[in-house]
């Protein structure tokens, strides 16, 4: 990278090397589980309770890996709880039990989480004013085709078979080599995940409220989407190319979201997105197109609408923050992020138990039609947004509090002692 150290650029192009590895593996688990779930005729409500189980543990992660860095390191945090996790993959074909399955995925939720705190904060700790920036973009492309990948890595053997689990070991066994064989100083710690609700919501009631909503209809769909899939009758190549169109059109459509954004009251780019999405649930709820090519553009139009929605709310929330509290309050909206992906998962499955298949996307359009009204409401009723001091907007992965620490500048020698913007 420009600017950078021959040591850093090494340091950082193999922590990437890592992450591909680890995102990989855990995106072509997240399509495999519930695919494999229902070979196994699980009811789709206890689907739900894994999407649950893994977003409870996954904010169980948020907190105590810290903890578990600060006490032992970086390098053997990462590589404990990675191999725990890939050991605990190889458990779900040889005992196919759901209550079984629901534990195992509590503990992988919390174990992923600290794979992604360490290597998001070993990134930060490599990066500076000068390539933060390109970092944290580099690790965003990384992140979403390494996802599509590892949807798309479903096809390559039966999901009744235990073949793919072996395959998810492989790529998180992978990832602990080039980070565990890399020549580099122990990071700075990472600071503990704080969760004020409260203080968060005063702070921004759209962006709070809009990260819970968001939460619970991504956790439904991640969870569900492939039960939906078989539902509605498709093959396991189309469930996962629908999974990979998701990603694809939240990929391209984050910059363009992003830079209206910042032009104007982030609200007023909230609403009509919010608004699509629910337009474009209630489409894929209750029609089916005749051809695929129509099922994977309303797919990809879906995901274009409801991926930057996350993004779009941590943005107008940092836009009413001194810059050092970004880090704080981001981590703290992951956590309600979080909060609403294990609730999501439960109630979307509930309402798919009444209405089929198309309950997924009756949920996801109910959810967001509240989060559109509530913006509408606040756009009438609540403060004018002027253009002052605003945030940049970045396009975020959701996968600990560790990556904000990527869009924050260090602070300048000169910088004023009362932390203002800069």
């Amino acid at each position: 990278m420009s600017g950078t150290s021959p040591s850093t650029s090494r340091t950082i192009v193999t922590i990437l090397v890592g992450a591909v590895f680890v995102l990989a593996g855990v995106s072509l688990f997240q399509t495999l589980l519930p695919i494999r779930a229902g070979i196994e005729e699980f009811s789709t409500k206890l689907v739900g309770f894994l999407g649950t189980a893994y977003f409870g543990g996954f904010i169980a992660g948020c907190l105590f890996g810290p903890w578990l860095v600060r006490t032992v390191g970086h390098i053997r945090a990462f590589s404990g709880v990675a191999a725990l996790t890939a050991a605990l993959t190889l458990v779900f074909p040889v005992w196919p039990n759901i209550f079984l399955w629901i534990a195992l995925r509590f503990l992988s939720g919390l174990t992923l989480s600290i794979v992604f705190m360490v290597m998001e904060s070993w990134l930060n700790d490599q990066s500076d004013n000068h390539n933060r920036g390109r970092i944290l973009s580099v690790y965003i492309i990384v992140a979403n085709v390494a996802t599509m990948a590892g949807q798309l890595m479903v096809n390559a053997a039966d999901p009744a078979a235990p073949t793919l689990f072996g395959v998810v070991t492989i790529l998180l066994c992978l990832a602990v080599v080039p980070l565990s064989l890399t020549p580099t100083s122990e990071p700075t710690p990472i600071p503990t995940a704080r969760l004020e609700l409260s203080g968060l919501l005063s702070i921004s009631p759209a962006g709070t409220i809009g990260c819970f909503l968001v939460g619970a209809v991504e956790g439904a769909f991640w969870t569900l989407g492939p039960v939906f899939g078989q539902l509605r009758g498709m093959s396991v190549f189309e469930v996962t190319v629908i999974m990979a169109a998701f990603v694809l059109g939240g990929t391209l459509s984050q910059w363009p979201l992003g830079r209206w954004s910042d032009q104007v009251d982030r609200r007023l780019v909230l609403l009509p997105t919010a608004a699509g999405c629910v337009g474009t649930g209630l489409l894929i709820a209750l029609w089916s197109p005749s051809s695929f090519a129509g099922v994977f553009a309303l797919a990809a139009l879906h995901g274009a609408l409801m991926v930057p929605l996350y993004a779009l709310c941590l943005a107008h929330a940092n836009d009413s923050i001194p810059t050092e509290k970004l880090v704080q309050t981001s981590g703290g909206l992951l956590l309600i992020y979080s909060i609403g992906a294990a609730i999501g998962p439960f109630v979307a499955a509930s309402v798919m138990d009444v209405a089929g298949a198309g309950g997924l996307f009756l949920f996801i359009s109910a959810a967001l039609g509240l989060f559109a009204l509530f913006i509408a409401y606040r756009l009438m009723f609540g403060p004018k947004r002027t253009q002052s001091d605003r945030s940049p907007f970045a396009p975020l992965v959701k996968t600990s509090q560790s990556v904000f620490e990527l869009e924050v500048d260090d602070e300048e020698p000169e910088a004023p002692a009362n932390g203002g913007h800069p």
